[in-house]
């Protein structure tokens, strides 16, 4: 009887996923966004940085977005209602991801019932859309009126909530984070093009379950915004006009300079979003510019719109990898502490190389009687180190596992063989052997050189040392040093 009392508690005690489940990390030692639990995140689910990314779970998440979205227009201009409300309208609130904007509890404002009706009808009545002007669901905000960030955050949340949900997962069995089988919600399944539901593996809070959305698929602002695209680019382009033709809008200052203020185009033009879908049908060059004006954006800001997922949390990178540094020399070698240590090193790694190592998995296995557990990143780099090995047709670094020792004395062949193991083709051939010291680490790097000249693969060793190295180049703000240490440790094994 004294349950709800104790949920009510909970409400109030621990608003933070990693908080009510113990996890002993914050935001930058984890893969996904760290939600509030009663509330609404204000950060939104963005399909057009999602396009952007390389790795396999964003183009899987995105080619999700595009056929579904295509296949729902196609059916609008088909004439095809029934199909075509049918797919919108399971398009229900995500309250699981506890993103959006709402007020108190999580509410969402996605697509269900009338509103599934009402969405088929601003689409099928859009220009934009019958024009074939809007070619994904991104630039629904720009030129198609009532659907804004929120709803293309909430509508694109559930086309992926498939993948979501086997992302949950495996967040959930690296951090040790108890689940159990309960309805997904509708999963659209893009081979039969029908909604279903089945039932998975989840967390569950207060009642209700907990889906994981990947921190890199969010933004603060969508990255397509009408209202930055107006102001920005379509006025832009329409000053430029009017001070060619030098029209009636042109003013003249006391210094001699023309100009054509944007006070004066709102005035003159009607700048609703149909307008803008008009305006862009005939100008087309200004939609191309701006998109790959953002395209650029998005890359630049991968990593710093982790920090803003921080919100009012004071945080200082600086003095955060001063507290992992002590964090790691308080934990001893052995056995014992290996646990530990392996559950630390998942942060570290997190924190030195996130956007460019993402969607980290557990992976078990016996060998011999011995448990081995390693972590499996995805190589999610657009530039730089991790871009190279992907692109390197010896090593095409798509997958890169991480191999944990908690060794009292120094690893040897049978440790660099273990990780050479678990190179494929499909993965790729670059690793990660991360140890607490050595007494010669001029051997190990030769052990790992000679399984590169054997073509066995890449194994770059990190000890403490080397660990605590990046992490006091981060604490100085030399952040780009942490890549230049990567590539010298992978040319001593290949020269």
């Amino acid at each position: 009887m004294r349950q709800p009392y104790v949920d009510l508690i909970q409400l109030f005690l621990v608003p933070r996923f990693s908080e009510h489940f113990a996890l002993g990390r914050s935001q930058p030692e984890l893969d996904f966004v760290d939600i509030d639990l009663t509330a609404d995140l204000s950060v939104y689910v963005d399909p057009f940085a999602i396009s952007l990314y390389p790795d396999d779970l964003s183009r899987r998440a995105s080619d999700a977005i595009v056929w579904f979205f295509q296949s729902a227009i196609q059916a609008i201009r088909e004439g095809r209602e029934e199909q075509a409300i049918r797919m919108l309208g399971n398009l229900s609130e995500p309250n699981e991801t506890r993103l959006g904007v709402s007020r108190n509890r999580p509410q969402g404002r996605g697509v269900s019932g009338k509103q599934a009706f009402d969405l088929y009808r601003r689409i099928a009545n859009s220009g934009a859309a019958k024009s074939g002007l809007v070619t994904d669901i991104s630039e629904c905000d720009l030129f198609i009126d009532g659907i804004g960030p929120d709803k293309i955050s909430d509508m694109t949340t559930n086309i992926i909530r498939d993948l979501l949900i086997d992302y949950t997962g495996q967040q959930c069995v690296l951090h040790g984070i108890p689940t159990l089988s309960i309805p997904s919600g509708p999963i659209f399944d893009h081979e039969r093009g029908m909604w279903r539901e089945q039932y998975r593996q989840l967390p569950r809070y207060g009642g209700s379950r907990v889906i994981l959305v990947p921190k890199m698929f969010v933004r603060r602002h969508l990255a397509l915004n009408s209202q930055d695209y107006l102001n920005k680019h379509v006025f832009e382009f329409l000053q430029a006009e009017h001070l060619s033709s030098v029209s009636a809008l042109v003013e003249m200052l006391q210094n001699g300079n023309l100009r054509v203020t944007k006070k004066s185009l709102k005035e003159n033009y009607p700048c609703t979003k149909e307008w803008m879908a008009e305006f862009t049908a005939a100008n087309p060059e200004v939609l191309t510019a701006y998109k790959a004006l953002m395209t650029d954006l998005v890359k630049a800001e991968r990593g710093n719109e982790a920090a803003r997922l921080n919100g009012d949390i004071e945080y200082n990178e600086g003095t955060f990898a001063q507290a992992l540094i002590e964090s790691l020399m308080r934990i001893p070698p052995g056995n014992e502490h290996a646990s530990a240590y392996h559950s630390l090193m998942i942060g570290v790694m997190e924190f030195l190389f996130w956007p460019q190592l993402t969607a980290p998995a557990k992976e078990a296995e016996i060998h011999e009687g011995r448990k081995r557990i390693d972590i499996l990143y995805t190589n999610a780099a657009d530039s730089g180190f991790f871009h190279r090995m992907a692109t390197l047709g010896n090593v095409v670094a798509h997958k890169i596992p991480v191999e944990c020792k908690n060794y009292t004395k120094d690893p040897v062949n049978p440790e660099v063989d273990q990780l050479a193991g678990r190179f494929a083709p499909n993965r790729g051939r670059l690793g990660f052997l991360v140890y607490r010291n050595t007494t010669d680490r001029d051997r190990l790097i030769a052990r790992c050189r000679d399984t590169a000249v054997e073509g066995r693969g890449f194994i770059l060793p990190l000890g403490d040392a080397e660990v605590i190295s990046m992490l006091e180049d981060v604490q100085q703000r030399r952040r780009e040093r942490v890549h230049t240490q990567l590539d010298m440790i992978y040319h001593r094994l290949i020269n």
